[in-house]
């Protein structure tokens, strides 16, 4: 993704993911994420002419109507603020609208969708930064969470929630996505579910191919890490090359598998409540026919050929999340 293939895939809104990496010390979570922030900020001032930071939810349409794309900072992982309250309302005087709970870790505060349950959802001190994102006008996204920390947001939240980057359980039986009583608690609080575009999250046995290669790669980065004095970072960089060729070899499914996952999402949570969430920079490998952002056309193509109307495919493609970003980024 980039701004020339964002305009060719004729993508104009955009939630960026701003992830420091939770395998790394502790101490580097703040500093890693602040560099991100900055750097958003840094492309909205040498881009002024094609990309600006929307930091109130009705500033998306002002931006889009104007040619540029509305970019929104986000978050993704609650380990970044460091279990305190003080840096979350930093993070949000520097523009972050959006924050996943958690990623694959547990922290803090939050359980995991794959990590050890610690808190049995959220504890009190993540009540209390719900409630905070509540005040602040911050969309609280649940990607990455445990089924028993989302359903303790449910119960906490006064907004619609955001599930920004999940597939169907039904479809994909695994504990990353999401079940189909999760999505009717979703309906009833008013949020929105966005699809993965993830293969592993898409399909059971191609999940299960690369969950393989993960365990052996992170064995094998937790051993090289030693000869780097303990930096992981320089270990996945030298691996990488070979796990990218691993995961390039595997059979991927189609883009209409992906499509499978949205006509499951409307049967359940209906027309009004589901997205697009591509995952576009956290994944390496996409469904045959969607290798970038340029090939989204792909989708709506799909869409249209299920039968899907242009105003039901419109609300897919970005009404539903625009309608939840305009009620809870406010201020």
């Amino acid at each position: 993704m980039d701004l020339p293939r964002m305009r060719e895939g004729g993508l104009d809104a955009q939630i960026f993911a701003c992830w420091p990496n939770p395998r790394l010390e502790r101490d580097v979570y703040v500093k890693q994420t602040l560099q991100m922030i900055d750097a958003l900020w840094e492309q909205s001032e040498l881009h002024a002419d094609e990309l600006e930071i929307a930091l109130v939810g009705k500033e998306v349409r002002r931006i889009v109507e104007s040619g540029r794309v509305a970019g929104i900072i986000g978050i993704e992982g609650g380990h970044a603020i460091m279990a305190d309250l003080g840096v979350l309302r930093d993070y949000h005087r520097l523009g972050v609208r959006c924050m996943t709970l958690t990623w694959m870790n547990t922290n803090e505060w939050a359980d995991s969708s794959d990590d050890s349950t610690k808190w049995g959802g959220l504890n009190d001190l993540g009540r209390q930064v719900v409630r905070e994102m509540d005040r602040l006008g911050m969309i609280i996204d649940c990607s990455h969470v445990s089924d028993s920390t989302l359903f303790d947001v449910f119960e906490v939240t006064e907004n619609p929630v955001l599930i920004s980057h999940s597939c169907m359980r039904a479809l994909c039986d695994i504990p990353r996505n999401v079940s189909d009583d999760e999505l009717r608690a979703l309906k009833k609080n008013g949020g929105v579910i966005c699809i993965n575009y993830f293969p592993g999250f898409l399909d059971k046995k191609f999940n299960d191919a690369v969950t393989g290669i993960w365990k052996e790669f992170r064995a094998s980065a937790d051993s090289l890490a030693g000869v780097y004095s303990g930096d992981r970072e320089k270990a996945w960089d030298e691996l990488r090359p070979e796990y990218r060729e691993r995961m390039d070899a595997l059979e991927n499914p189609s883009v209409t598998v992906l499509i499978d996952h949205i006509d499951h999402a409307v049967k359940i949570v209906g027309i009004d409540h589901v997205g697009l969430g591509s995952d576009f920079d956290g994944i390496l490998i996409t469904p045959v026919g969607l290798d970038d952002v340029t090939d989204l056309p792909v989708i709506t193509a799909e869409l249209e050929r299920r039968g899907y109307s242009e105003k039901e495919i419109e609300k897919i493609l970005g009404k539903n999340l625009l309608r939840l970003v305009e009620r809870v980024m406010r201020q």
